[in-house]
């Protein structure tokens, strides 16, 4: 039976460009940058859990056609793919104070929900990320 998730996908645009994001802003580490010849496989982390990836693939053949690829990048630019990412954070106002002067741009300023507090913003491409701070 299945113990777990290993690595979840969301398309970027430019992956250099989402390196920097994910890690120069979020804090994430880079895990793994593999020159596949026909792909890029570049994936990140939360520090200190390697065992939980995330591929930042950049939409196009082997895995669609070119004509597929330029639909899934007008559809990423719109926010539209469905590609989002859920974080938690010990200190959801910090966090959002800290990525805030780091240039983030946020769709929603922390608020506090039934869960904990939580707030939330589109990478460079278009996908959602959240973060929030549960209850405890």
């Amino acid at each position: 039976m299945l113990t777990g998730i290993a690595i979840s996908q969301i398309y970027v645009l430019d992956q250099d460009q989402a390196l920097d994001f994910y890690v120069g802003k979020l804090g994430l580490e880079k895990a793994e940058d593999i020159d596949l010849g026909f792909m890029r496989w570049l994936t990140v982390s939360v520090p200190g859990h390697p065992e939980r990836q995330i591929l930042l693939e950049k939409p196009g053949p082997p895995a669609m056609s070119e004509e597929t690829a330029e639909q899934v990048r007008e559809l990423v630019t719109k926010g539209a793919t469905g590609g989002s990412l859920f974080f938690t954070t010990d200190d959801c106002r910090g966090t959002y104070e800290k990525l805030k002067g780091l240039g983030v741009e946020f769709t929603e300023e922390p608020t506090e929900r039934p869960y904990g507090t939580d707030c939330g913003l589109r990478d460079p491409f278009g996908n959602s990320v959240r973060f929030s701070q549960p209850k405890g």
